[in-house]
């Protein structure tokens, strides 16, 4: 009869050593990265990238909203017209704003007679100008009837004032206005660099349309005198001092100009984004390329 081999202690013990050692080695590695708490990575953008890609979306939308607009905006009128006798609402039917409509009855409100007339307002713009001009159609105006048996007399007409050269003195004299009125006219004739039409004597603090009737027949609106603004060479802040120019046209007229090389018509800062058809038609007379 065979006896069983039998395993001593000591060799029992270094087999379980072994075997403790194996799994040390293999399984100890996997159960800590389980275990592990996993760290989570997050992928995040500068904050100047991401401006700068919503900037730009903006702009493109804005870009594109501005030329969707410019195409529909102004309709022509479907028959001739008399543009003294336009409401509001027929005139933003045309493509003016409630705004712009207001301030084109403030003008009819007393009366227009020609289509000179009509062109001086200043929201009407030359691209709305060339669709209506040739349906527009006007009352006579009403002369005065003077009796005959009335001796005739001649009257020298009094010389009309050129509000963009008149001293406070002046204006208060011939005009026929107080000392304030004639002080605000000279504040704000100086800010603007001049006077090119009589709607702009509406800016004027306490000025109503009444007042502006019956002072612009007496005032010349002499444009040579208008100071202006070289737009090649004026600096942001040369810029900014107009009353219409903010500091963020301003900028863009510059930084526009820095990427053209230089303006070769008053027309290029119509490029930019900010200056809208409204605005060039008040600026632009103010401005030059040379």
């Amino acid at each position: 009869m065979q006896t069983k081999p039998t395993l001593s202690k000591s060799t029992l013990r270094g087999t379980l050593l072994f075997i403790l050692v194996l799994i040390v080695i293999f399984v100890l590695p996997d159960l800590i990265t389980h275990f592990s708490p996993k760290e989570k990575y997050h992928i995040r953008y500068s904050d100047s990238v991401v401006q700068e890609a919503v900037q730009t979306t903006k702009r493109n939308k804005k870009q594109r909203y501005r030329s969707r607009r410019k195409k529909e905006r102004y309709s022509a009128p479907d028959r001739a017209f008399d543009p003294n006798t336009y409401s509001v609402e027929q005139w933003m039917a045309l493509g003016l704003s409630e705004k712009q409509a207001s301030v084109v009855l403030k003008f009819t409100k007393y009366g227009i007679y020609s289509n000179d007339d009509l062109k001086k307002i200043f929201v009407i713009s030359d691209e709305l100008f060339q669709l209506i001009k040739d349906s527009t159609v006007y009352p006579a105006r009403s002369k005065p009837n003077y009796e005959n048996n009335y001796p005739s007399h001649t009257f020298a007409e009094k010389p009309k004032v050129n509000i963009n050269t008149a001293t406070i003195s002046e204006l208060d004299s011939v005009l026929g206005i107080s000392a304030f009125y004639a002080t605000q006219f000279v504040k704000r004739r100086d800010l603007l660099g001049g006077f090119y039409d009589e709607s702009q004597l509406l800016e004027i603090w306490k000025m109503d349309q009444e007042k502006v009737s019956k002072l612009a027949p007496k005032l010349l609106f002499d444009q040579s005198k208008l100071k202006r603004i070289n737009i090649n060479t004026a600096s942001t802040e040369e810029l900014k001092t107009h009353p219409y120019i903010s500091w963020n046209l301003a900028n863009s007229i510059v930084k526009l100009r820095s990427q053209i090389g230089r303006y070769n018509r008053i027309e290029d800062v119509k490029k930019s984004v900010l200056m809208t058809d409204e605005l060039y038609e008040k600026l632009k007379r103010y401005l030059t390329v040379d």
